[in-house]
């Protein structure tokens, strides 16, 4: 099947341009931040800490035919922007706005970024359901997507900020692979992981009504409790964050595989 990544283009090309060190000469501090804000590459000027990212479940619902659906095979799964329902569906997942700009590196070399591998990242709505599995939206496929890391070993997604469900700590989940012919073929996967994401941005986040529930399911939990981030705290996959619940938040990860 046809797999066509339509994130290039004039946005693409500022994001680039404005990551470098060119963008401070070009407009001046305050005028580059204001673009890098503007464009959510705020990580590009402020690096994430890397480390070696643990191995973590890709828990039950990850629809790439491990258990159950199996969404990597279908054409318009490769795309950044993930939140809309590809294919028969059109249906748009809303909520706060969130870019996520996860850069992987080699771990064993430097940490020196790796381009042209794939992340496929999915992750539940703000009502903490996942498309694919849970009852209501299981005809939906949004908030999944498969995008190639660049020059920079970035892979870049526009989405919105997840819910919080029951019993877990706000988390993104991801796969890496080799390539995004390796991805959309099913393997084989060269890194399962979580983000987890910062409880500042989440509590403003989930003051919001329309995140009914997430704050009260934020409250009974922690990230020192959590199933998955509780052995380390996430000091390898806590996401740095920026941004605001109104305008929309940007989490940059940097990971070492």
């Amino acid at each position: 099947m046809g797999h066509d990544d339509h994130g290039e283009g004039l946005h693409e090309d500022l994001v680039r341009l404005a990551s470098r060190r060119d963008a401070l000469k070009l407009f001046g501090a305050g005028g580059a931040a204001t673009i890098l804000s503007a464009l959510g590459a705020g990580a590009a000027l402020a690096r994430t800490p890397t480390g070696t990212v643990p191995t973590e479940t890709a828990g039950p619902y990850p629809g790439d035919g491990s258990n159950g659906p199996d969404v990597l095979d279908d054409s318009g799964i490769v795309r950044h922007d993930i939140r809309r329902s590809f294919g028969d569906r059109r249906t748009l997942a809303t909520g706060v706005p969130l870019r996520v700009n996860l850069t992987v590196t080699d771990a064993a070399k430097g940490y020196r970024p790796l381009s042209g591998l794939a992340v496929y990242l999915w992750h539940c709505d703000r009502l903490g359901r996942y498309s694919m599995y849970s009852q209501a939206i299981a005809d939906e496929n949004y908030l999944r997507g498969i995008a190639r890391t660049d020059a920079d070993g970035r892979a870049w997604f526009r989405t919105i900020f997840p819910g919080c469900y029951s019993g877990r700590w706000p988390h993104i989940h991801f796969e890496v692979y080799a390539s995004v012919a390796k991805a959309v073929a099913n393997g084989p996967i060269v890194k399962t992981s979580q983000i987890a994401l910062p409880a500042a941005a989440c509590k403003k986040v989930y003051a919001a009504t329309r995140y009914s529930g997430s704050a009260a399911n934020l409250a009974r939990t922690s990230l020192s409790s959590d199933m998955v981030f509780g052995d380390d705290r996430a000091i390898h996959q806590l996401a740095t964050m920026t941004g605001s619940a109104e305008q929309g938040f940007v989490a940059n990860l940097t990971i070492g595989i």
